[in-house]
């Protein structure tokens, strides 16, 4: 078996761990940066407590319905319900997450908030994304993908379960330069 130099594993393993760890979202304070006053009114107020998002990927893929939409890293599922709106019942949204905990979370609130019928909430990871190639017509992702040891992999996943045509709306934290090598390898740094 070829050695892990990346430390891909570990660095898998402190992200789930430190998301199963928390027993809630940042909240509306932080939800009332990124989304509109209507658009928090379309989602449960669970939801909203679970945001823990970086900005509004929804707003900037210009949804239409009827199309498929994939939620990479959906966590309390504010962003599934809210194209799972857009969308409407023609199509459909799968909000995909590591944890189950996360999916549990997101099916509750899509029951709740009425749109349950046309979105599914999946367990798996986003480096291998349990999805047939081109199945996909957008995909969104909130603050995930900078918690990826393999962000390559993950794009190529992205890319390979989109339609011809389909396109990516995603937010998401950067990194300018090198990062000092105690926090490059710290996992919990990886995880916040």
């Amino acid at each position: 078996m070829a050695k892990d130099l990346m430390f891909q594993n570990e660095i898998k393993e402190a992200v789930r761990d430190a998301y199963a760890g928390i027993s809630t979202g940042a909240g509306e304070t932080v939800a009332r940066w990124l989304y509109s006053d209507e658009e928090l009114a379309e989602v449960p107020a669970g939801a909203v407590a679970w945001a823990l998002g970086v900005g509004n990927p929804v707003r900037y893929a210009l949804l239409q319905p009827g199309e498929d939409v994939l939620d990479v890293g959906s966590g309390g599922g504010i962003d599934s319900i809210l194209a799972a709106r857009r969308v409407g019942p023609q199509g459909s949204v799968i909000g995909l997450d590591i944890l189950e905990e996360m999916c549990e979370r997101g099916r509750r609130h899509a029951t709740e908030a009425g749109v349950n019928g046309w979105t599914q909430f999946r367990r798996g990871e986003m480096e291998d994304i349990p999805l047939p190639d081109g199945s996909i017509d957008v995909v969104i992702s909130n603050g995930v993908m900078n918690l990826s040891a393999r962000k390559s992999r993950a794009l190529a996943e992205i890319y390979r379960v989109l339609r011809p045509g389909g396109r990516v709306s995603m937010a998401d934290l950067t990194v300018e330069g090198e990062l000092p090598p105690e926090i490059a390898n710290d996992q919990s740094a990886w995880a916040g």
